[in-house]
């Protein structure tokens, strides 16, 4: 949790209240349905909470700004990013039920009104668009950038234009290479370690596809 408070220090009682609460509720269902690594879970804030937050220091994101997350397993990134931008509104999607009731549960744990969660692929949704897509540890971008493309608005006003956001590590090379060109010239890949200085995010980045 000091990691948190470390590189956002303005956060208000109830969001540290609510962080607090999240390592407790991650601890307590994964002991019951792995939706985390159990060999990492000791490492919870820093591998799994901070490094969801880091899309944060990417965009933070406006009021009303609509976030949808695809493949959000146990909450991952949607959950800490509700936490912290409790006026736009997310919502979270992945396959597996089971995950989803994970879901669920801690949202209504933690008292957040700003989250709907469902059961289903991101080639399902239908009727709902969003400025921006999350996701991390999902599939390759192109996957990625074809199921985004169609539910995310085009007029924006965030600080960057609508687009996906998708937690990567390693070289992505060849994934930046498998995109039509014109997309590659609208991705930026943006390390962690440079808003983060723990070892952990020396690999990882963030990669931004303006829509």
């Amino acid at each position: 949790m000091k990691q948190i408070l470390t590189y956002f220090p303005k956060l208000t009682i109830q969001q540290q209240l609510q962080f607090t609460q999240l390592g407790d509720l991650y601890r307590d269902w994964n002991s019951k349905i792995n939706v985390i690594s159990r060999k990492d879970i000791d490492n919870l804030y820093v591998h799994h909470i901070l490094h969801a937050l880091s899309i944060a220091k990417v965009v933070p994101f406006r009021p009303y700004t609509h976030i949808l997350d695809i493949g959000t397993g146990g909450g991952l990134p949607g959950i800490p990013l509700a936490i912290l931008f409790p006026e736009a509104r997310f919502y979270l999607i992945d396959s597996i039920a089971k995950k989803i009731k994970v879901v669920d549960a801690i949202v209504e744990a933690l008292g957040l009104e700003n989250v709907q969660a469902e059961q289903k692929r991101a080639q399902q949704v239908q009727g709902k668009q969003f400025d921006f897509v999350v996701t991390r540890g999902v599939t390759k971008l192109p996957a990625l950038y074809e199921w985004s493309k169609k539910l995310i608005v085009q007029e924006h006003y965030n600080e960057r234009s609508n687009g996906l956001l998708a937690l990567k590590g390693g070289d992505l090379t060849d994934e930046i290479a498998s995109l039509p060109a014109k997309v590659q010239r609208k991705t930026k890949v943006l390390p962690i370690s440079d808003f983060f200085e723990e070892d952990f995010f020396a690999t990882k980045k963030v990669v931004y596809v303006k829509m």
